[in-house]
């Protein structure tokens, strides 16, 4: 068999895991997003229940393994009474895991923040959500844009971790190919590609361009 033969066969099951995985980064990477801006707002909150409420997430998701976050909600919370559908677990698992990361961004690049911009909000008369929506939140999200880049694909890579759930994603496809045609270096090799075009040709122009405009409209104001 060739492998252009081996394309022909057994394509439609990569484009089908890769359609999975895209729509398993896309949930994952909407609830990381929202995770971390919630959290590490509270990071800096001077309320000390928030605080430390914030604190226990960051802490325990950073701390302990996503595989073992991932296993945890799927084969432990059942015992509970809480079923969660194998897709639902997967985005949950790496959303909450990456989301953890991205609350220490967020902390950092509003910290990052000139002082002088904290006092000139303050002599405008701006109320703390006004100054944080208006002056705060803009610059610091152009600060953390470039590490926020690298997050996003260390997000993509996690994915990969939810077909040990079943979750038919581009991993788990090529596990089942790999099982039944013994073509290891076609078929990882594959997947590796598909991962590959997902991160550079995808999601780093997609960051580098909203760089830009960020950037810009900073400028701008």
């Amino acid at each position: 068999m060739t492998y252009a033969s081996f394309l022909a066969d057994y394509g439609s099951r990569f484009v089908d895991g890769a359609l999975v995985t895209a729509i398993q980064f896309l949930c994952s990477l909407g609830l990381a997003v929202v995770v971390a801006n919630l959290f590490g707002l509270m990071l800096l909150s001077s309320n000390p229940t928030l605080r430390r409420a914030a604190v226990g997430y960051v802490e325990f998701f950073r701390g302990t393994s996503l595989l073992v976050q991932l296993f945890w909600l799927f084969y432990v919370l059942p015992l509970f009474g809480i079923t969660l559908d194998n897709f639902l677990t997967g985005f949950l698992a790496v959303g909450l895991n990456l989301g953890a990361y991205g609350a220490e961004l967020v902390r950092g690049a509003i910290q990052s923040v000139p002082r002088g911009q904290w006092e000139a909000s303050y002599a405008l008369s701006m109320s703390p959500a006004q100054r944080m929506r208006r002056i705060i939140l803009p610059q610091a999200f152009v600060t953390m844009l470039p590490a926020w880049g690298n997050l996003v694909i260390e997000l993509l890579k996690s994915t990969a971790l939810v077909a040990l759930i079943a979750v038919p994603d581009l991993m788990f496809e090529a596990r089942q190919l790999n099982n039944t045609t013994y073509l290891s270096t076609w078929t990882f090799g594959t997947a590796l590609a598909i991962y590959y075009v997902f991160s550079r040709f995808l999601i780093t122009p997609c960051m580098r361009w909203t760089e830009r405009v960020m950037a810009r409209r900073i400028g701008r104001a």
